[in-house]
């Protein structure tokens, strides 16, 4: 790396924070700053205060290796939340890794949707693909009576999430297991969560690197029209919904209309539709039709 505007000697925490945020601004990285203290803490074992209070203090040879060998995995634009082994979801901080989707704040709002339809604390719930367990767990985190259920196809993905509510204190309140959606399930639940798979099959390589080159295919594909995740889980809901249930989906970007008139076709009645953060309709919320057994 070259020194060429670094104010701090080679060798020096400045010194490594200058030149990587060089590389990572010449690689496109958005914020090229704030991504080499995080790497530097990580590889360092420290806080970013401490990285910020003595810029000109050395960097040990083993976290010297370490930084390297992150930096170089960011500049492949492999996701951060991979790098550093977690991320921030809701009031959780949770494991991930590549068998998963990193959870997203636009994924909030499901658990903001959930909570306001299904106000009943000692709900059983159910989540269907559960990933890192960020929907599932953030629930039962509002709500102490709750019991959960997450599925998920990949037994890496189920692993995952139960370890990761064992480290948030919900592990006696939940249980993971690897099976094919609804199919490995029987009996009735009073909240259904999910947050299919829903990017068309060709938009797929247009994705923005980090997540069409290490996030998870199976997590993303939703078939040709975006749709076929939707099929399967609103052919399930009635019979996976006590009568008075509901079911929360994570909806991509203009797939209401669409995904409305699959439920429907089921027999499920729509209950209304939450918008994220950036005014995306994102969590739609279904209930079973009156008169349904």
């Amino acid at each position: 790396m070259s020194d060429a505007g670094c104010p701090d000697p080679a060798g020096s925490v400045g010194g490594f924070l200058c030149r990587a945020g060089q590389h990572l601004r010449a690689a496109a990285i958005e914020t090229p700053r704030l991504e080499a203290r995080l790497l530097l803490a990580e590889a360092m074992g420290v806080e970013q205060a401490a990285l910020l209070r003595e810029p000109r203090a050395p960097v040990p040879p083993e976290a010297a290796t370490r930084f390297g060998d992150l930096l170089r995995r960011r500049l492949t634009h492999e996701p951060m939340a991979f790098l550093l082994g977690r991320q921030g979801f809701w009031t959780l901080e949770l494991e991930v890794s590549p068998e998963t989707l990193i959870p997203r704040a636009d994924s909030e709002a499901i658990v903001e949707a959930a909570l306001a339809a299904f106000p009943r604390p000692g709900a059983r719930v159910l989540d269907l693909g559960t990933g890192t367990g960020c929907l599932l767990l953030a629930v039962l985190s509002e709500w102490p009576e709750a019991f959960g259920v997450g599925v998920d196809l990949a037994p890496g993905a189920a692993a995952l999430a139960a370890r990761n509510a064992a480290t948030n204190g919900l592990g006696g309140r939940s249980a993971f297991l690897a099976g094919d959606w609804a199919t490995a399930l029987s009996g009735r639940f009073d909240l259904v969560l999910s947050n299919p798979p829903y990017i068309e099959s060709a938009a797929i390589p247009a994705l923005m690197p980090e997540v069409a080159a290490h996030e998870p295919a199976r997590a993303l594909d939703g078939g040709a029209d975006g749709l076929e995740a939707y099929r399967r889980i609103v052919a399930a809901l009635p019979a996976l919904l006590q009568p008075q249930g509901c079911a929360v989906l994570e909806l991509g970007l203009g797939q209401r209309e669409a995904v409305s008139a699959l439920a429907e076709a089921a027999g499920l009645a729509i209950r209304g539709c939450h918008a994220d953060l950036g005014g995306v309709e994102r969590a739609l919320v279904l209930g079973r039709q009156a008169g349904l057994g």
